[in-house]
């Protein structure tokens, strides 16, 4: 349809009222024309063509367009409540246009009778509507109304990772929670989109109702180019309660870095772009504390951090107030970090709370040092992979660990 400012005149619509004037005007001319007298002999031959074919012109088309909800209604809900629609004619042109002037994108019915948008509306928002329909003689009627969206009274926005701007690893998929449990997923998740370049499948789970993550069926290429569309302004997330946020994030894809650690030959390989830059000896979890095993993504970077065992349920057994280049794994405290107090445990034995320890100084700086040779070259998303532990597979929302979970299930 081509588009059309609201505000200009339609040539060749008249209204009903006006269209009846001008037919009775019509009919009156035309009786005078064909009265007796000494003007003429009242034949419809006498009758002027150019007469008849202006009073076909003039009469009101037979389509009839309605807009739903009315002129100047208030309130209005931000879904399902606007539609234009055509009686006995076709839709020609729906033009619907927020208070900025932004188009509003929707759909038409195969039989061309009914026009909805093709996604919520914003809420607070003024929206300006004008629609035309021609009956099966091709003329026009049209009609136009404005009318405005409710103002929440509840609302939620989401928190995401990563932000934007930011590079990150291949491991890294994008995660938003929900400042208020969602009940209806399926809408909110509607108004969200990823692009990418190159173009790749990337769908959402759910985990619970206030966090949903994104992520492709294998780890990302390098390089990949990601953007997020957060078009949540509207949206009702449960009863009563609106998105109040709009958002475009974008992020690109890093270099390849995933490293292995093997909890029985007590070393880590790490692999930049499949090729493997350096094996590392390690610690992992002492008996009784074994480490997960499974995919973990780099979450967190701290070049120094206190561990305390009561964060983690451990009691008194630890405090460590200087730990080294500590990197997260888990939500529930899984780091892999520079120790300085673990003794010839490196490649020999694992001594650990459940962390991965890398040999570090105290205090200082030792480039040539494992610990801090992996953070200097490190970055969020990066993905470190366990394996041969005794214990089970991460949960895969024990932090952004959406990798332990099926490409089938993910999707279901």
């Amino acid at each position: 349809m081509n588009a059309r400012p609201i505000s200009r005149p339609i040539p060749g619509v008249v209204s009903r009222a006006a269209g009846a004037l001008l037919a009775g005007v019509m009919l009156v001319a035309v009786t005078a024309c064909s009265g007796g007298g000494d003007s003429g002999s009242g034949s419809d031959d006498a009758k002027p063509k150019s007469t008849e074919s202006a009073a076909a012109q003039t009469r009101q088309s037979e389509a009839v367009v309605t807009i739903a909800p009315k002129d100047g209604a208030k309130a209005v809900d931000t879904s399902g409540a606007l539609t234009v629609s055509a009686a006995k004619g076709k839709l020609t042109e729906v033009e619907v246009k927020d208070g900025k002037g932004n188009p509003v994108a929707g759909t038409l019915t195969a039989d061309g009778t009914k026009w909805t948008p093709a996604t919520h509306l914003t809420a607070s928002t003024t929206y300006k509507v004008h629609a035309e329909a021609k009956d099966t003689e091709g003329r026009t009627a049209a009609e136009e109304s404005s009318f405005t969206t409710l103002t929440p009274k509840n609302t939620f926005v989401g928190t995401f990772t990563p932000e934007d701007g930011s590079k990150v690893g291949v491991g890294m998929p994008f995660s938003i929670r929900f400042t208020r449990g969602i009940t209806h997923p399926e809408d909110v998740e509607k108004a969200i989109t990823v692009k990418t370049e190159p173009a790749v499948d990337v769908e959402g789970h759910w985990f619970g109702n206030d966090r949903l993550d994104f992520r492709p069926e294998k780890y990302w290429k390098p390089g990949t180019k990601v953007t997020v569309s957060l078009a949540l302004d509207g949206v009702e997330g449960r009863p009563g309660v609106y998105g109040k946020q709009a958002k475009q994030v974008s992020f690109t894809i890093g270099r390849s870095q995933v490293s292995t650690v093997d909890v029985k030959t007590k070393k880590m390989v790490v692999r930049r772009d499949g090729k493997v830059v350096k094996t590392i000896p390690v610690t992992t979890g002492a008996p009784g504390y074994e480490t997960w095993n499974g995919q973990m993504v780099i979450t967190e970077r701290l070049e120094v951090t206190r561990m305390n065992g009561e964060t983690v349920g451990y009691g008194g057994e630890y405090d460590i107030k200087d730990v080294p280049h500590a990197q997260r794994l888990t939500t529930s405290g899984t780091f892999i970090h520079g120790n300085y107090w673990g003794g010839d445990a490196f490649g020999n034995y694992n001594a650990s709370h459940g962390c991965i320890g890398l040999r570090d100084v105290r205090g200082g700086y030792d480039k040539g040092i494992a610990a801090a040779w992996f953070f200097d070259r490190s970055m969020i998303g990066d993905v470190v992979i366990v394996k041969n532990s005794n214990d089970r597979i991460v949960d895969p929302d024990n932090g952004l660990n959406a990798w332990n979970m099926s490409w089938e299930k993910w999707k279901a």
